[in-house]
């Protein structure tokens, strides 16, 4: 016979497949929210360039940026549509095992209806309870009397909450139908959605195939220009790096002026970081991942390190950093907390702005105007500068490196690695 315990078993079997595949659910929802948002942003950019005539190259990416999202949106658009059916075979199985353990149950009531009917007369119950041949038999049979009409009243407390619990899961199945439909429907918007942007990148490429000399000439003239911005900002990082060490030399001839037998004195290794820049470097890489992108929206159309030219064939480009397309002379904000130590002005580059973040530098390139100057403290988020555009396009695009420096040299860091995608 089945009892209350057994059916809190079974009821929290059948929750701990609810809330496992709830969870999976909820990941999925949360990853196409994600996608969504990045497909916004690359739309939102295509939408702004379509006035003009001349397509950019930071426009072609877009178009690659956004048919890798689509593509990766279907995947997760796979995935809740398997799942559902996963949950609605589920249920089905749930409800055929709850209805099989419904009418154990109702067998068993009738069972006990059927003796409780028999033994419906209050004598008949006294007549049991008095014909037994010692006081503990009819306490014994008192209890048995008892236990029967407890168990009839349990009995009929389980079959009212297994078919309460059968009516939740068919209503949850009828909601997973409805999400799987819907779910189909976006898919196959987001599929034409794919073959329109396909079009659009096959007729971008086919423009810039027709000019790739000129595309060499320009690739030529921004790696050039890359080469003195790479110049330039290893510069003034080495500058300021020599300029701590200058002071902190001085700092240490004069501790020692003012140390007796300073012959005994140890010396302090190069470029030694002060408490508060060593928690401040600490604290920095302490949010490696978690740091808010240096504009406010975009899609990332160059990555660190080596990059092949969307149009030309065995031609790669070398970025130190990550290029981000935004919208026109979008504004640019620091990632993290620190102290602006130059501000550059690149002829054919903009301007430049870096920061120091304890022994960590976070450099912004591209500006068309800058905010802070040399010396002046900034918080997460803060507005330093507005981004340069170019001719004819409705696109600017922030150029982002991170640097960390460790005693005399200075390394190039992955920015994707640090900041929230």
């Amino acid at each position: 016979m089945l009892n209350a315990s057994k059916f809190l078993v079974v009821l929290f079997a059948f929750c701990s497949v609810g809330i496992w595949g709830q969870s999976t659910s909820d990941k999925l929802k949360k990853e196409q929210a994600r996608l969504e948002r990045k497909i916004a942003n690359t739309k939102s950019l295509l939408s702004k360039s379509k006035s003009n005539t001349e397509a950019s190259l930071n426009e072609l990416r877009v178009i690659e940026n956004q048919i890798i999202y689509r593509e990766e949106l279907l995947r997760n658009y796979d995935n809740q549509i398997r799942g559902a059916e996963l949950n609605i075979q589920n249920k089905e199985q749930q409800i055929a095992l709850l209805n099989d353990r419904i009418t154990k149950l109702k067998d068993q009531y009738k069972k006990l209806l059927l003796y409780s009917y028999k033994h419906r007369n209050k004598y008949g119950k006294m007549m049991y309870v008095f014909s037994a041949d010692s006081y503990y038999e009819a306490i014994k049979r008192n209890k048995y009397l008892a236990r029967i009409s407890e168990i009839q009243q349990k009995q009929f407390l389980v079959i009212q909450q297994n078919q309460a619990l059968i009516k939740s899961e068919i209503s949850s199945i009828e909601k997973e139908k409805q999400y799987k439909v819907l779910i189909i429907g976006e898919k196959r918007e987001e599929k034409e959605a794919i073959q329109q942007d396909k079009i659009k990148q096959t007729e971008a490429y086919e423009n810039f195939k027709d000019a790739e000399q000129i595309l060499l000439r320009r690739l030529r003239e921004e790696e050039t220009k890359k080469d003195v911005l790479r110049r330039k900002i290893a510069t003034a990082i080495r500058k300021e790096i020599a300029a701590a060490e200058e002071r902190r030399k001085k700092a240490e001839a004069a501790r020692k002026k003012n140390t007796p037998n300073n012959s005994n004195t140890a010396t302090e290794p190069f470029f030694a970081e002060t408490k508060e820049a060593a928690k401040l470097s600490a604290s920095f890489e302490g949010n490696k991942g978690k740091l808010p992108w240096p504009v406010d929206k975009g899609s990332i159309t160059e990555r660190f390190g080596k990059n092949p030219h969307p149009t030309l064939k065995n031609v790669t480009t070398n970025n130190r950093g990550i290029d981000i397309s935004t919208p026109k002379n979008a504004q640019v904000r620091s990632v993290f907390r620190g102290e602006v130590t130059s501000v550059l002005n690149i002829p054919g580059a903009g301007k430049v702005v870096i920061i120091k973040h304890g022994n960590y530098r976070t450099v912004y390139c591209n500006l068309k105007d800058t905010y802070v100057v040399s010396g002046s403290k900034v918080a997460t988020k803060k507005v330093i500068g507005s981004l340069l555009s170019k001719d004819k396009q409705n696109m600017s695009v922030a150029h982002f490196e991170i640097h960390k420096v460790t005693g005399n040299s200075v390394v190039c860091l992955n920015p994707s690695l640090w900041v929230v995608h």
